[in-house]
């Protein structure tokens, strides 16, 4: 089960969920070594058991460089690492991003473009009752 956003507090937390949701389109989650690699060639010398004990726990107070560099790999700002409302923030974003990665979902939204008000109520309210039918907690709200 994923951890919310309001739950995310730790760097590890922060840290883990990157891995989970930012992922390459077409393959798996980054590993601790490619994403120390991108880092080190973009200038901010880090490495995979560095990045492993952040992910842990074990360590938790990285240089401002660090977190710039694992920031701009993951396509975050820093202040998401240390600011609990633009952890929010970005996580929404992310989230629809994720989202949209299926293909099924961004054809619903094209297909959506275009309706009145009262058609996309009333679709928007159709998709809520499926997502209750099938036991999934609301979204978007």
């Amino acid at each position: 089960m994923a951890v919310s956003a309001a739950a995310r507090h730790t760097l590890a937390d922060k840290l883990n969920h990157l891995f989970q949701v930012v992922v390459p389109s077409g393959r798996g989650v980054y590993g601790n070594e490619e994403v120390a690699q991108k880092i080190t060639e973009a200038g901010v010398p880090i490495s995979s058991s560095y990045i492993w004990l952040l992910r842990k726990g074990q360590r938790d107070n990285p240089t401002m460089r660090h977190l710039e560099g694992l920031a701009k790999f993951f396509g975050v700002p820093p202040a998401y690492f240390f600011d609990d409302e633009v952890t929010g923030q970005v996580d929404k974003q992310l989230e629809l991003l994720h989202a949209m990665q299926d293909s099924r979902v961004r054809s619903l939204a094209l297909r959506a473009e275009g309706l009145s008000a009262a058609s996309l109520d009333a679709l928007l309210a159709l998709v809520h009752e499926v997502r209750r039918m099938n036991e999934l907690p609301p979204k978007g709200e």
